[in-house]
């Protein structure tokens, strides 16, 4: 199963990347595939809008998506809880 990592990253230290790894490796020990945006991220120097469109492209292609705490918060992991909630996939929200 795909599973997404949806939450906040504007303006905390280091764009909560340690967050978003932590719990790809969870995902990973449970024996599903993370979908981590924050994977791969080289250049971070574009508009939200650009890192929302590449986000957004993974989010379609997963199966659930799971919630960051904080990323009610978050205009883009609210964007991304409203989408999969749309589509009907099912929604986890993770513990710290």
């Amino acid at each position: 199963m795909k599973v997404y990592i949806a939450g906040p990253m504007t303006g905390l230290p280091d764009y909560n990347y340690p967050a978003f790894f932590r719990a790809a490796e969870v995902i990973r020990a449970l024996g599903g595939e993370p979908l981590n945006p924050a994977e791969g991220v080289t250049d971070l120097h574009q508009p939200w809008a650009w890192y929302m469109r590449r986000a957004l492209r993974m989010l379609l292609d997963a199966d659930a998506v799971a919630m960051l705490p904080g990323w009610e918060s978050s205009r883009g992991a609210r964007l991304e809880y409203v989408i999969a909630q749309q589509l009907g996939m099912p929604v986890i929200e993770l513990d710290e």
